[in-house]
């Protein structure tokens, strides 16, 4: 079943007490505005959105921003609970773009179409990495492409970009990987440290301290470069490698996207652009994101529902390979 959600908002002048204000801007004067998570607390997802959330309430109308984390399922639980949710301008959510791929093969468990969504903008695109842990045997991609026996990666659920950049990888590259879903937030490096899992795949942001910590190592890049790291296009012998890596690539490019759910008004769905993009453009803000090495690379409004629909605007023949790898890992 499909949500495909409309509201009316009225916009009437303050007549009496309790009456709707006659400003668009003064919607969320004295309420809060929601921000949903679909991850536990932890991780990168949650740490971008306690921040921009901060400098939202600053740059909003609005008593306080609420952060409501809301984990499963690789994140199809709290983009759906977003796409319930009432279109009144007082709810956003932040998920994984992942579900672009979820889409695409025709998973049913997304109950809403992502063109569908209120997009209000993405904080930052980031190479995405396979990182694997000090205590694990697999030290290069040589070493991992070698491996004869299965060797154990996290995942977050079925329907997250780690979990089916993982197995796309696998695919392309023809890596003895074995995924282990149902590790969100931080779970997964906790069970690097314990030697649990081998490696997992992720944006760098989400386990760069991780690495520095020494608890792990990069040892490919996707959708970007790192220092002395090798990149997978060095490893896809053939075109349909390519294309799987290109697309990963282009997903790396959508880091961290909020959006409001469908049928938000325009005038709201304005005014919560403009508070967003005045956060992440607030000098106070980038100063606290550099300290905590959350790298800032923004785009707003349109451009990212126009990179949304560029993802999903995908070859029959990639969707088969999508599909039939995400269908393979959950059989």
């Amino acid at each position: 079943m499909r949500y495909r959600m409309t509201a009316v908002v009225a916009l009437t002048a303050v007549t009496a007490a309790g009456a709707q204000p006659t400003d668009v801007t003064d919607f969320l004067r004295g309420k809060n505005l929601t921000y949903i998570v679909a991850t536990n607390a932890g991780g990168g997802y949650d740490a971008y959105a306690r921040l921009i959330g901060a400098y939202l309430e600053q740059h909003l109308d609005a008593e306080h921003v609420v952060i409501r984390n809301v984990p499963g399922a690789g994140h199809l639980v709290g983009a759906n609970t977003l796409a319930r949710s009432k279109p009144d301008g007082l709810t956003i959510g932040t998920f994984n773009a992942g579900l672009i791929y979820v889409q695409l093969s025709g998973n049913r468990a997304l109950h809403f179409d992502l063109r569908e969504l209120a997009w209000i903008g993405k904080a930052a695109g980031e190479p995405r990495a396979i990182i694997t842990s000090t205590q694990c045997r697999i030290g290069t991609m040589e070493d991992l492409i070698a491996a004869r026996e299965p060797v154990v990666f996290a995942g977050a659920g079925i329907g997250s970009a780690s979990y089916a950049d993982t197995r796309l990888l696998s695919e392309a590259l023809d890596l003895n990987v074995k995924i282990i879903p149902g590790y969100e937030g931080t779970e997964a490096e906790m069970a690097m440290m314990r030697g649990d899992i081998c490696g997992q795949v992720a944006s760098t942001s989400s386990v760069q301290g991780f690495v520095d910590a020494g608890y792990g190592r990069y040892i490919l890049s996707i959708g970007g470069d790192i220092e002395g790291v090798p990149n997978a296009s060095e490893y896809a012998a053939d075109e349909r490698a390519r294309r799987i890596v290109r697309l990963i690539g282009a997903m790396a490019e959508l880091g961290r996207i909020s959006a409001a759910p469908p049928g938000t008004s325009e005038a709201r769905l304005s005014e919560l652009r403009r508070a967003y993009r005045a956060a992440l453009e607030d000098p106070a803000l980038l100063a606290e994101a550099s300290g905590r090495r959350l790298p800032i690379d923004p785009a707003y409004d349109e451009e990212v529902g126009r990179l949304v629909i560029d993802a999903l605007d995908q070859t029959p023949e990639t969707i088969r390979i999508i599909t039939a790898a995400l269908n393979a890992a959950a059989n």
